[in-house]
């Protein structure tokens, strides 16, 4: 089969197409014929050795797919032959195959189709988790969404509406907010344009920001926490801009505001009973249309410099896959 291996950590630029041999399904696990495959910005993390989970070359690298179920090993009960589905691997979604663990799959919704369920699970997942666990998000209260038009940041403003929230969507262009405004939000800044704090005050007449769901990091992150309103939730999502903040611990103490960490994939690990009620929570808003994966691109395997260069430039509005088949 064909595959992307990263052989040594670096740039996207490093990484090679080779054939490999097919996978074979262990107990308990499935091969997965895999039609699209999805991207993040992580990965270029991961490539480079720089991600807070360190994979040691050569590996295959890929953390959500989606597919048809071609094989089953001894004791598979949940899955058969000929299943679509949706898998969330802890790598190897960058092939034509792969084997899972049983429980690492779950059905693909009627409504979609392969691409948009390779692009559900890293985003919408780590958006729920955010908002529903780490927030605590209640309906009426204002979500500041910094990254608005991005993979994770989309989903955010999607579940916050359908949380019931109001939000107010932050990004670098007016091309980007009007993206964002599609997708859902109540209100736009251009934090390139005007001051984040003060905006935000402005639109929530001097109150602030309930949340802040913040997946970019570097300039505009102290000023989305000056945002905050008293008891606001600050949001560590990621750190798109390649800068890690460092925020003046005062702020926290002035407005009992709490800065959390969300980290989906380790606590999926630790709860795995709370992601799959996420899942399934999900998958009843996707049936009722209050999420709708949007997927604005797709590449072929070996486009994969050129789709990491748009990642890494942040020219991505919603999320992008690779298709295999």
């Amino acid at each position: 089969m064909k595959a992307l291996i990263c052989r040594e950590h670096g740039p996207p630029e490093g990484l090679v197409i080779e054939e490999t041999d097919d996978p074979t399904p262990g107990k308990g696990q499935i091969v997965v014929d895999v039609h699209a495959a999805g991207i993040n910005f992580p990965d270029i993390l991961v490539f480079a050795g720089k991600y807070q989970v360190r994979f040691e070359p050569p590996f295959i690298p890929g953390y959500e797919a989606c597919g048809v179920v071609s094989e089953l090993g001894d004791g598979v009960t949940r899955h058969a032959v000929g299943d679509k589905v949706i898998v969330t691997p802890m790598g190897g979604a960058f092939a034509e195959r792969l084997a899972v663990d049983e429980n690492q799959a779950f059905p693909l919704p009627d409504s979609l189709t392969f691409e948009e369920g390779a692009g559900f699970p890293i985003a919408y997942c780590t958006s729920y988790h955010a908002l529903k666990q780490c927030a605590h998000l209640k309906a009426g209260e204002t979500v500041l969404v910094l990254g608005a038009a991005g993979g994770v940041g989309t989903t955010a403003i999607e579940i916050s509406k359908a949380m019931g929230a109001r939000v107010i969507a932050a990004a670098s262009t007016n091309e980007k907010l009007e993206f964002a405004k599609s997708v859902g939000a109540d209100d736009t800044i251009n934090y390139s344009e005007s001051a984040l704090k003060e905006a935000v005050k402005e639109l929530t007449s001097g109150r602030g920001a309930d949340v802040v769901y913040d997946p970019v990091g570097g300039e505009f992150a102290e000023q989305a926490l000056r945002a905050t309103a008293w008891h606001g939730r600050y949001l560590v999502v990621g750190f798109a801009s390649g800068d890690i903040p460092k925020f003046p611990a005062n702020l926290a103490l002035l407005k009992e505001a709490s800065i959390v960490g969300v980290f989906w994939g380790q606590w999926a690990a630790v709860e795995p009973q709370g992601h799959i009620e996420n899942i399934s929570e999900m998958v009843g808003m996707l049936h009722e249309g209050r999420l709708i994966p949007r997927i604005t691109a797709t590449y072929a395997l070996e486009d994969y410099v050129r789709a990491y260069k748009d990642v890494a430039a942040r020219r991505i509005k919603g999320k992008t896959v690779f298709k295999l088949r």
